[in-house]
Order: structure tokens, then sequence, then C-alpha cells
């Protein structure tokens, strides 16, 4: 899988006294913990100064992957720190959401709405299996999103340290805008590896808490792909 998270070598097989993962379950699980990071997006938007969380917004993301790694290398407290997770995310999804609006008026409902498309879109394409997902085209996936994620960091650090810029990363022209689509369109992809990765373990017999380990990789994903639908429709718009 692209994303570590969801990974189909992420337990053994086995029978689990306390049950096993469905695919029931982890729907539900999804929308809690989808539930609890629009509620707490919500919360931190209508109630705290943005101007107060804004400068802390990339010690906040850095400590987000953190707690993010914790989850994945104590899978069994997921039922624990998902929750604290999304509540975690959507103070990070405010502040994105809150910078951008402020910029571009009404934009967050677009990237909102156009997120929950490519979601339904996507779950529907692999339902109906119009795209199949092959080992090469998970290992595509997989490349590109290491990749993206290799740029990212490549951006982080230069702009900390002053040592490099990514400018296409950045730009509105239409190069920079072609990366943003190419980018969108891995994240989307990514919901397809997600979903094939939860079947892989409901047929396997996961245990009942990876319903909960299975929803946070599910959200990471999303979160992801809001991020970058909101960054290219900025770019869009700025033109």
């Amino acid at each position: 899988m692209a994303n570590p998270a969801m990974n189909e070598e992420t337990f053994t097989p086995a029978l689990w006294e306390e049950g096993t993962m469905t695919l029931e379950g982890t729907i539900n699980k999804s929308i809690i913990l989808i539930g609890i990071t629009i509620l707490s997006a919500i919360m931190t938007w209508m109630y705290v100064d943005m101007s107060i969380l804004a400068p802390y917004l990339l010690p906040i993301i850095i400590w987000t992957a953190v707690f993010s790694f914790v989850i994945f290398f104590k899978k069994e407290l997921s039922p624990y720190l998902a929750p604290v997770f999304a509540v975690v995310e959507g103070v990070v999804i405010a502040v994105f959401s809150a910078l951008f609006e402020m910029q571009y008026p009404g934009i967050v409902m677009q990237a909102a709405t156009a997120t929950f498309a490519i979601f339904a879109v996507m779950l529907l394409m692999y339902r109906a299996r119009i795209i199949q997902v092959t080992q090469k085209f998970r290992s595509m996936v997989m490349a590109a999103t290491g990749a993206i994620m290799l740029l990212y960091v490549i951006s982080i650090l230069g702009s900390l340290t002053g040592w490099y810029q990514v400018p296409l990363l950045h730009s509105n022209g239409p190069l920079g805008i072609g990366i943003s689509v190419f980018i969108v369109g891995i994240a989307s992809f990514n919901l397809l590896l997600d979903f094939d990765v939860i079947e892989h373990w409901v047929a396997a017999k996961a245990p009942k808490w990876m319903e909960w380990y299975a929803s946070f990789g599910l959200l990471v994903t999303l979160v992801w792909l809001y991020i970058e639908v909101l960054r290219l429709l900025s770019k869009l718009r700025s033109r």
C-alpha cells in the first residue's frame, strides 16, 4: 500500500476471541472518525482565533505525523488513539481551510464537496471493478506517492532552512496546476488501494480492533485528498 498505515501484511490472519473485522463495522468506524474530524474542524473554526493557531500550523502537522506513526506501530491501540487523531486532524483542517477561505471565499465548501464526490466515484469504480487493483497498479501508485512525499519533505525542509524551494509545487501556472491535478489523481487512487486492503483484511478475518485501524488509514487518505483539492482550487482561482 502507498499509505503505510494500510498494508496487507499488517497482521497474521487468525481467529480472534474478541471477534473479527467486518465491512459493516469498518464503515461504521469510518463514519465515526470522519464525523469527529468534521466536528473538530467546525468547533475550531467557530471558537478558536485562527491568527493564534496559524503560526503553529507546521509544528501541529509534525506532531500529527508523529502521532500517526505511534498508531502505526501500536495498531492494537487504534480504538483509543484513532479518535484522538481525528480530533487533531480536525484542528489541522480548520487552520488550513481558514487560511484558504480568507483568500478565496467559498473555496472550503467547494473542496469538501469535490473531496466527497471523488470518494463516492472511487468507491463506485472499485465496487464495479472498473479499475482493477492489480499488483502493477499498486506498485505504480506506491511509487508515485513515495515521490510526492519526498517532494513535500524537500519543500518543507527547504522552506525552514532557506536551502531550496520547489517553485512548481506552489506555482499557479499551467505546469503547477498540472502537478496539482496529478497529485489529486494519486491521492484518489490511494482510496482504491485502501478499499482493496480493507476487503483483504475482512476476508482474512482480522481482529475486531482492526476496524478502527482501517478507518484511521482511510481518514489519512481522505484528509490528504481534501488538502490537495483545496490547493488545486486555490491555484485555479488565483489565475
